[in-house]
């Protein structure tokens, strides 16, 4: 028998109380992610930024821009779908997550995702796609290529925020963007 699913509201509230690791004493607020919650695209990221922990939502800086081009490179806008994170609270610096970060924060996005119920997780980075697919193989493999971790299918892409700094990260994001388009209308069009 599976378990009932929890209200989004429910789990964001849990997030607001979390205390379980450091990083809730550095945060302005918690991040706990934004969007349709009947969306048949959950976009996972690391970890909120400096804009995000000042907004309390994710993807609002620089990436989230780009993020937004991106999604209607794949015919989606923001409220077609769900973005969350990995962490729910901004690692100081913005460092990369820690294991034991990673450890207290995840049941949350596994609650999100089992309310949620998308169709497709795209993973944006490393951190992401790794947790995602309990893999150790890096997002420069992966990157576009679809994947099933249960019975969701996983899209891996480079972090919005990569092709900032690396131009020739652009094109592919642009390409694994098309390509989740096709994806998604592939499925429209078999139900």
């Amino acid at each position: 028998m599976s378990k009932p699913h929890i209200p989004l509201d429910e789990i964001r509230a849990q997030v607001e109380a979390c205390h379980a690791c450091p990083l809730a004493d550095g945060r302005t607020q918690t991040v706990f992610g934004v969007g349709n919650p009947a969306a048949r695209v959950l976009i996972v990221g690391e970890a909120p930024g400096k804009n995000e922990d000042l907004q309390g939502e994710p993807f609002v800086g620089a990436a989230g821009k780009y993020l937004d081009e991106l999604l209607s490179v794949a015919g989606l806008k923001r409220e077609d779908v769900f973005i969350a994170n990995v962490l729910k609270c901004r690692p100081p610096g913005n460092r990369d997550p820690r294991p034991e970060e990673i450890e207290v924060c995840t049941p949350f996005l596994r609650e999100q995702t089992r309310t949620i119920d998308p169709e497709f997780i795209v993973t944006l980075g490393n951190f992401a796609t790794k947790f995602i697919l309990k893999t150790e193989i890096g997002i420069t493999r992966l990157h576009g290529t679809l994947h099933q971790a249960g019975k969701f299918k996983v899209f891996p892409i480079f972090h919005p925020a990569a092709a900032l700094y690396d131009g020739k990260k652009r094109e592919a994001l642009e390409n694994d963007f098309a390509t989740l388009g096709e994806l998604l209308g592939k499925e429209n069009n078999e139900e």
